[in-house]
């Protein structure tokens, strides 16, 4: 933002600068003529000879104009995406958050398991941030090969590159960065399936038990034998009462 605003005052004071040189050039050749009477016929024949100057400097600024609208139409443009895409990683994170709940709006996938469905969702949120930060800047090329040869490494991630590829290549090949990104990441993707078989993903925790439906837990049954013994007790200070009497 700040080196926009720059570039945008730059321009402005560039424009600024010519305007007044072409306002203040009759009163330039006054003074280079040396002449208190001056001859302005002759001062408009010397200016005539500038025309073809003057046209230059004016399709210049024009020039500078179009650029800047261009350049602001791609900045709009650029924020409409990143907004949708910004979109898009907020539905991701909400079907991380319950798998079993909104996966299936996406449409039948052949991933049975719960924990390489997420997996699987993880890793395009992490290939979408490597992309927006390509596509921006912030992420220069040999950072991103850095991370993409770090998630090839995983059996996780070179299962999530031959499933999405196809979606990736229709998506990100409409712009000339979309597609050297492509390239970038099928050009990882080979190193790593080359260099050998993948780390295999870590085994999902066991679930903790669950006692089945019916079955007391251990602090009910332990609340359950201080309240049977505290019965037995006052019933046979009871009896014993009545025995005595």
């Amino acid at each position: 933002m700040a080196r926009r605003t720059a570039r945008g005052l730059a321009w402005v004071a560039a424009t600024a600068a010519v305007l007044a040189a072409l306002l203040l050039s009759p009163f330039v050749l006054e003074g280079v003529s040396d002449a208190r009477d001056t001859d302005w016929n002759r001062l408009s024949q010397v200016g005539a000879a500038y025309g073809f100057t003057s046209a230059v400097v004016s399709a210049l600024a024009l020039a500078g104009v179009a650029a800047s609208l261009i350049t602001q139409n791609r900045q709009a443009r650029a924020e409409q995406i990143h907004g949708i895409r910004g979109y898009y990683l907020e539905l991701a994170r909400l079907e991380l958050d319950d798998m079993a709940l909104y996966q299936p709006v996406w449409g039948d996938t052949d991933i049975a398991e719960v924990h390489q469905r997420k997996r699987h969702v993880y890793a395009d949120l992490m290939l979408n941030y490597a992309w927006m930060g390509y596509e921006v800047g912030t992420i220069p090329e040999p950072l991103l090969r850095d991370m993409l040869a770090g998630m090839f490494t995983g059996e996780a991630g070179r299962h999530y590159w031959e499933r999405a590829h196809a979606s990736w290549a229709a998506s990100a090949s409409g712009s000339r960065v979309g597609r050297r990104f492509l390239v970038i990441v099928a050009e990882e993707h080979a190193r790593a399936v080359a260099s050998g078989p993948p780390v295999r993903s870590p085994a999902p925790p066991d679930p903790p038990d669950v006692p089945p439906a019916g079955t007391p837990s251990a602090w009910q049954a332990a609340i359950g034998t201080l309240v049977g013994l505290g019965a037995g007790l006052a019933l046979g200070s009871i009896l014993r009462g009545r025995s005595r009497r």
